[in-house]
């Protein structure tokens, strides 16, 4: 997981991965991290979108944006990793919006709880409470899970939270945004005979045999086998 490591490093690690991806022709490219994407987004863009034609689509933005269009009071809460609200982000893309207050919560604990495949029990709740407790007395209504582990732990941060507060992800509206880019730019692909399909391709910069496993909890079961690649920014 990115969260914990200094932004400087992610960057390194993201640009690496993202470098590895391009150099296999890819049409587009999605950093499906929040972390990643406070980190390396600028550099990003810059070094594919605009030097090498191919789209950078990220997360941070659509989920703003969903955030805005959920809100009724004014008043969003945003819980990320220590990395992602330090970067702040987040009150970047929504510095715009007149009149809206960002409450924000670094969650580190959470990434290692989904990671070890915990998403119930006493534990998680414990300190879920600790981490949301603030946000629910400051009155969000809107709470945006600001990093790609984080919808896993809906079910324990909407019993914390409660009823009246709406749980934004990103990843829906970032499928939209990817779509839409794929169309306006005529890169889908042509539709597939009959009886065929796309073939999906897994690749895994740290350990590969665990990775399957909790990648078919975010995926499904179309994880197949994982190659593992070093793309030399530092990952072992």
């Amino acid at each position: 997981p990115y969260g914990p490591r200094a932004i400087a490093q992610v960057r390194s690690l993201t640009l690496s991965a993202l470098d590895e991806l391009a150099s296999r022709g890819v049409k587009a490219l999605v950093i499906a991290c929040n972390t990643a994407t406070a980190a390396a987004l600028a550099d990003a863009r810059e070094r594919y979108w605009i030097d090498a034609g191919i789209p950078v689509i990220e997360v941070i933005t659509p989920a703003a944006r969903q955030s805005v269009i959920a809100t009724r009071n004014q008043h969003v809460g945003v819980i990320g990793t220590k990395a992602t609200i330090q970067s702040e982000a987040y009150l970047r893309a929504l510095a715009a919006v007149p009149g809206l207050t960002v409450s924000q919560q670094a969650c580190p604990a959470f990434v290692e709880f989904v990671e070890a495949g915990v998403t119930t029990g006493e534990e998680i709740e414990a300190v879920a409470r600790e981490y949301l407790t603030p946000l629910k007395e400051a009155g969000v209504d809107t709470l945006i899970l600001g990093c790609t582990h984080y919808p896993l732990l809906t079910g324990v941060i909407g019993r914390v939270m409660g009823e009246g507060v709406t749980l934004v992800t990103s990843s829906e509206a970032t499928a939209n945004v990817t779509y839409n880019e794929l169309v306006d730019r005529g890169l889908l692909h042509d539709p597939w005979p009959a009886g065929q399909g796309p073939q999906h391709q897994f690749l895994a910069t740290g350990a590969s045999e665990s990775f399957p496993h909790l990648a078919r909890r975010f995926l499904g079961p179309e994880v197949g086998s994982v190659a593992r690649v070093n793309t030399g920014g530092g990952i072992a």
